[in-house]
């Protein structure tokens, strides 16, 4: 009898524990080969990437890969381009969306409902429906050409980041807007002193998405910048693909050289993407 005890807890601890981390521990080995292929690629010499079968390791190590991949484009220039995009739309999403979803979750006015629900109903319109619509306009303020259409359509809000905002102020009490006004502070003085404090998490999210839609993004630069000095590091990148289709060292360092600010970004506000994740689900 405690035998067969003894091997329903031993099962029960195998299949509570055991299986599901081995099961994650596959998947993030399966996740995570693509980019370490990428690293180890872009350290090979010429004559290794072309040995069969290929090398888990690099047999020489060439770091000198990386400097030439920053030599051959104006690395440099693409970058400071992608970051003054990122900064400001990331500045103009946090602004615009925790406004707006402060106003669908803390204020009542009639209707607030149905024109949340309007707002929810944007994200299933593709945006290659209003691609078009949005070109035009830009052209016509002559704005084409400059990093302005990147940027002024995070001021205006997004619908997955005000829901997102609306959900996560939807778990503050309302009792600290309430002991706001009886000490006489206006609804902006309550957002700003006493709201935003408490929406770091989520400001965190919006700012990582953000940040991240806008540096890989390759479809709006693509549209917008005609000028070379103008190219952000995706369109560099795949101008730097077309000079050097052959050279798949340079390509890998370049393409990590790329990855390497995503990847610090995510892992220097990860406790608050996490928390601002988590914590938005709970109220709807």
């Amino acid at each position: 009898m405690n035998n067969n005890l003894q091997y329903q807890r031993n099962m029960r601890f195998i299949s509570r524990y055991i299986i599901p981390r081995i099961i994650l521990v596959i998947m993030a080995v399966i996740y995570i080969m693509p980019y370490y292929w990428m690293l180890v690629t872009s350290l090979k010499s010429s004559m290794e990437l072309r040995a069969a079968p290929p090398t888990l390791f690099p047999r020489e190590v060439h770091f000198e890969h990386y400097v030439e991949a920053v030599r051959f484009i104006p690395f440099f220039r693409y970058m400071t381009n992608s970051l003054t995009i990122v900064v400001f739309s990331v500045i103009g999403a946090v602004i615009s969306n925790s406004l707006v979803g402060y106003g669908f979750s803390r204020i009542n006015w009639p209707g607030r409902e149905k024109i949340f629900l309007i707002v929810i109903a944007t994200m299933f319109i593709p945006f290659p429906v209003v691609l078009v619509a949005l070109f035009d306009i830009f052209a016509k303020f002559k704005m084409v050409n400059t990093f302005l259409p990147l940027i002024i359509p995070a001021y205006t809000g997004q619908a997955l980041y005000i829901f997102m905002m609306r959900q996560y102020l939807l778990t503050i009490p309302k009792e600290i807007s309430d002991a706001g006004f009886i000490d006489g502070a206006s609804e902006l003085e309550i957002f700003y002193r006493l709201i935003t404090p408490l929406m770091k998490p989520v400001i965190a999210v919006v700012a990582i998405f953000t940040a991240l839609g806008s540096w890989n993004d390759f479809l709006g630069p693509l549209i917008y910048l005609t000028r070379q000095e103008m190219y952000t590091l995706s369109i560099g990148l795949q101008f730097f693909r077309s000079q050097h289709e052959v050279e798949y060292s340079l390509l890998m360092a370049a393409s990590a050289l790329v990855a390497l600010p995503v990847v610090v970004i995510f892992l220097s506000f990860q406790r608050f993407f996490v928390e601002g994740i988590t914590l938005g689900a709970v109220k709807g």
